[in-house]
């Protein structure tokens, strides 16, 4: 049996196959007379519930560290909410039934309500209220905790796993998760990437049948095998071996420094689309994230992603990320990256029309409710702000002005929120030109070579026929970069890369001899350029 589903994260797990069943908690409604009683039985229980996810907590501090056991926190607080308390009590007081049926009738009602908004961040509520609420109900049924081990490993299979449930798990026994139903941003999805577990969401496995079976996680290409073939078997066990030889090697790697023989230190950082990414950036020890491309929030939605939508992608990474640097690039769509409902003209040549800061400086409503998330999600983390397509001076004053008014608004709303560096990507010719009077307005430097290196050679890199003239490494182009840095150290300003250059290996010492003070890559090639620079001696002329 090949089954499909969505990756959680990535691996290939080989194994005896366990279904968890939840416990049944199921609940009947019952009139008592004693009402004071009941109250303080759910009060007794929910205190208890908080105890329990007390102890989660402090494992999963321990396992995964203080951001990703946040979740446990947070169901502490969900138990204390007063509309939440007050629902129970209510319905025990007016209809005197038993704190059980309370509990349950409350949690499903909330859990419909957060199930029906708009936003994606709160539609995740959902499970969060239906996972304390189930924790309240078992303790006052007097259920403890369903086991989640096994004698020897195996992998697990359940058709949904509340956080509570994930950080039980027993990491040296478990070999991966199945899951029917899910989400790839949820708290359970996060802790799993974290705890660095092969996990499948959406697979529709039978019911029956199928416990006790061998079976196969490929997270890769999120595929789920029940009782493969022999030759499946083999071909996976060679994957298996390949993919553990390379992790073997880069795990050499792993928490060594940036820095070259002499002692040059610079700064390696991460792109990344989303959220989802964040686990590549973490599994590969990049020392932050140099790009964050938020358009693709914008590219996945049907309509414009509300302030709170983009403030939870924000503070996830940002917490996820654990105080090291977040750079977040505004809104970059236009050109190459359309988005229906933005209602954009067809242009001649959108690679050089209303793109980027043009849209956020022209619809400015726009531009201000991703300023006010970003500036939201500052007080959870370490984040800076750049923004794309600048051309000149007069730019980065309207932005500083626009800035001022989202801050202006945050105070008068009472909403904490930290100073963030702000920086400016360079990538036309003209920023280049102007750099040393940029300098003065920014914080810093991230240089876009792919946009930079089109506009410098007049070359459309999405024209294929012209492919064979498209060179990045034209010395007109690298000419650009050391002026920048040259530039922007003038001024105070650090400088870095942020296009597909900056992951050339061939390149990656011409940039530490200009100075660069932070290279940005694909999560997979951090490894690959810190053995680079670790081997690169800038002493040698």
């Amino acid at each position: 049996m090949e089954l499909h589903g969505k990756s959680v994260f990535g691996g290939i797990a080989m194994g005896r196959l366990s279904v968890y069943h939840k416990t049944d908690n199921a609940v009947k409604r019952t009139k008592i007379t004693d009402i004071e009683a009941e109250k303080k039985r759910f009060e007794d229980a929910k205190e208890e519930a908080k105890r329990q996810l007390g102890v989660f907590y402090e494992k999963a501090v321990r396992e995964v560290g203080e951001v990703n056991a946040a979740i446990f926190e947070m169901h502490q607080m969900m138990l204390d909410d007063l509309d939440y308390v007050e629902s129970i009590t209510n319905m025990i007081e007016t209809q005197q039934v038993n704190a059980e049926f309370a509990v349950a009738s409350t949690g499903d009602n909330f859990a419909q309500m957060f199930a029906a908004m708009d936003d994606d961040y709160m539609r995740e509520r959902a499970a969060d209220v239906k996972d304390i609420s189930n924790r309240v109900i078992s303790i006052l049924q007097g259920n403890g905790d369903a086991g989640l081990s096994g004698d020897e490993p195996f992998i697990l299979l359940a058709d949904d796993l509340a956080p509570s449930e994930t950080v039980q798990l027993d990491k040296s026994k478990v070999l991966a998760f199945v899951t029917r139903h899910g989400s790839t941003n949820s708290h359970t999805a996060i802790l799993a990437r974290t705890m660095n577990i092969p996990a499948l969401i959406g697979v529709d496995f039978p019911e029956e049948g199928v416990d006790g079976q061998f079976g196969i996680v490929d997270g890769f290409d999120a595929k789920f095998f029940v009782e493969p073939d022999e030759d499946t078997k083999a071909e996976y066990r060679k994957l298996k071996e390949e993919n553990e030889q390379k992790k073997r090697l880069l795990q050499e790697l792993k928490g060594k420094e940036n820095i070259t023989k002499d002692g040059t230190k610079i700064n390696l950082y991460a792109n990344i689309g989303g959220v989802s990414d964040v686990a590549n950036v973490l599994a590969n020890d990049a020392g932050g994230i140099g790009l964050f491309r938020s358009e693709f929030l914008y590219l996945e939605s049907e309509d414009y992603p509300t302030e709170e939508a983009q403030f939870a992608a924000y503070k996830t990474v940002a917490e996820n990320m654990a105080g090291k640097k977040v750079i977040i690039r505004t809104l970059d769509i236009g050109a190459d990256k359309q988005v229906g409902y933005f209602d954009l003209e067809k242009e001649e040549n959108p690679a050089m029309g209303y793109r980027a800061i043009r849209i956020c400086l022209d619809r400015t409503e726009i531009f201000k409710t991703q300023l006010r998330a970003i500036y939201r999600a500052s007080y959870y983390g370490t984040i800076a702000i750049m923004f794309p397509m600048i051309i000149s001076v007069n730019e980065v004053k309207k932005i500083k002005e626009i800035i001022a008014e989202v801050k202006a608004g945050l105070d008068a709303d009472g909403i904490p929120y930290k100073d963030v560096e702000l920086g400016i990507m360079i990538e036309t010719p003209a920023a280049v030109m102007i750099s040393d009077l940029l300098a003065k307005e920014v914080d810093f430097f991230s240089i876009g070579t792919n946009d930079l290196t089109q506009y410098t050679l007049a070359i459309d890199r999405q024209n294929p026929k012209l492919d064979n003239i498209y060179d990045s490494h034209h010395e007109a182009v690298l000419r650009m970069l050391k002026m920048v840095v040259d530039n922007g150290h003038k001024e105070g300003c650090w400088v870095g890369i942020c296009g597909e250059l900056g992951a050339d290996e061939t390149l990656t010492e011409t940039f530490l001899r200009m100075g660069f003070d932070e290279l940005s890559v694909s999560p997979s090639m951090i490894l690959r350029i810190r053995d680079k620079i670790r081997n690169t001696d800038l002493s040698e002329k």
